[in-house]
């Protein structure tokens, strides 16, 4: 009698260990998936990331971040102590602190993901664009968000800057024009391109030939995000 009711306490708590298991597993897995799933979107001015981007969110579950736009709308939000600092390190020509971008980026996925917690995929358009934008990517958002992979535009220079001379027609951009994007290109070359390099040394890596046609390429950007998942 008594070594059957050992048997029963001892398969009660045995019972109640595996289901306290299996719901601490099934914790952990809901939490990681709550984790920000990261692509870095990078590719020359005028290899067409934003296009691509609009496409990417229209027809999958993606949102898309750019650090340029969030630093805009920082800089002109009333009483933000972070647009004071942004507005004032333009206005003196100087690169806004990485800690301010990323933080920008950090909050945006945090609210999004509050509002929907289905929404933990992102596109981040033009970050990292160098060695200490990734660096301070790296610092704060380790164990924070898993970068899954970088999608890379690549184009060639001439038809980057074509593409960019006949969007200055219309977009009132003081950037596109000649003189302006011959240095956003030596600039690219020498800044964020060793970091796609980086990233291609880890196999994270998905190239698109972008000097194809709108269509062609997101066909090939289709591809890519179907085979990830």
């Amino acid at each position: 009698m008594i070594c059957r009711l050992l048997k029963n306490v001892a398969g009660y708590r045995l019972s109640g260990y595996r289901a306290f298991t299996s719901a601490s597993v099934s914790a952990i897995a809901s939490a990681a998936m709550k984790k920000p799933q990261v692509v870095f979107v990078l590719g020359g001015p005028g290899a067409g990331k934003g296009t691509q981007c609009a496409k990417i969110v229209e027809n999958y579950n993606y949102t898309h971040l750019s650090a340029g736009d969030l630093l805009r709308a920082e800089r002109a939000r009333e009483g933000s102590q972070s647009g004071l600092l942004i507005a004032n390190f333009i206005k003196e020509g100087k690169i806004v602190p990485v800690e301010i971008t990323i933080d920008l980026l950090k909050r945006a996925m945090e609210e999004i993901m509050k509002k929907d917690e289905q929404k933990y995929r992102f596109l981040i358009d033009g970050f990292p664009r160098n060695e200490d934008n990734l660096q301070g990517w790296n610092k704060v958002m380790d164990g924070n968000a898993h970068v899954n992979f970088v999608l890379f535009f690549d184009c060639a220079d001439q038809v980057c800057i074509d593409r960019c001379l006949e969007r200055g027609k219309s977009s009132g951009r003081s950037d596109d024009n000649r003189e302006s994007l011959e240095k956003r290109i030596q600039t690219y070359l020498r800044s964020t391109r060793p970091i796609i390099d980086l990233y291609q040394k880890q196999g994270k890596v998905r190239c698109v030939d972008a000097s194809k046609s709108v269509d062609e390429v997101f066909a090939d950007v289709r591809g890519i995000l179907d085979k990830e998942g």
